[in-house]
């Protein structure tokens, strides 16, 4: 997983609350076994007309917004099913963090073990950060993991925000949960030789 420390992206509004699971990844896409691939249908049902058009209105397909890496978005984001095909699709596409005032429990927990980082801030900067990814063309924002703060070029914009030390040293480490316990692979090499050598059972 690669890590995450510091990113500068550009900014991608997304002014709708509640974005489930199926309306990032749709069901019918979710055949693959692979975690790539899966950018290509990304918001599909929003992004393609019926006749497989792109929708013009739809926020992602403006220009001003092509190879945005930052995502804001509306309240709960992430809610619905637990598929991990969510954040595998936002990776794909492109995005590397997510700002939003809060999110669905398991799709964040996801986010983490994916190499996206969803940073968790009041309504009001993300009112304010909608507003200027809109108004300002090109508006980035600086995101910085191991001061926990996120600002834009003219820090108009300067917030702190929390996440715990182990989901960040994890993320800036580039670690998910099969690499945290990886890191053991020595130890647990022993013990298992020192269980086979005892018929599977260990005694004090």
């Amino acid at each position: 997983m690669e890590p995450f420390i510091k990113h500068t992206g550009l900014v991608a509004p997304m002014d709708r609350a509640n974005v489930d699971t199926d309306q990032i990844i749709p069901k019918q896409f979710l055949k693959r076994i692979e975690r790539t691939g899966y950018g290509q249908f990304l918001f599909n049902d929003w992004r393609f007309n019926e006749n497989g058009t792109l929708n013009p209105e739809f926020e992602l397909n403006k220009s001003c917004y092509q190879g945005a890496s930052i995502l804001v978005a509306g309240v709960n984001f992430g809610s619905g099913s637990s598929r991990e095909h969510a954040p595998w699709a936002l990776m794909d596409y492109g995005f590397r963090c997510i700002i939003a005032p809060s999110f669905a429990d398991i799709f964040y927990n996801n986010c983490f073990q994916n190499g996206i980082l969803p940073i968790v801030v009041p309504d009001s900067v993300v009112a304010e950060i909608t507003i200027k990814s809109r108004t300002e063309k090109g508006y980035k924002l600086n995101v910085d993991l191991k001061s926990l703060k996120i600002w834009d070029e003219d820090e108009e914009i300067v917030f702190q925000f929390e996440i715990d030390d182990f989901r960040r040293n994890s993320l800036m480490n580039g670690l998910d949960d099969i690499g945290i316990t990886l890191q053991h692979e020595t130890n647990i090499s022993d013990f298992e030789r020192i269980r086979h050598k005892h018929g599977g059972v260990l005694r004090n």
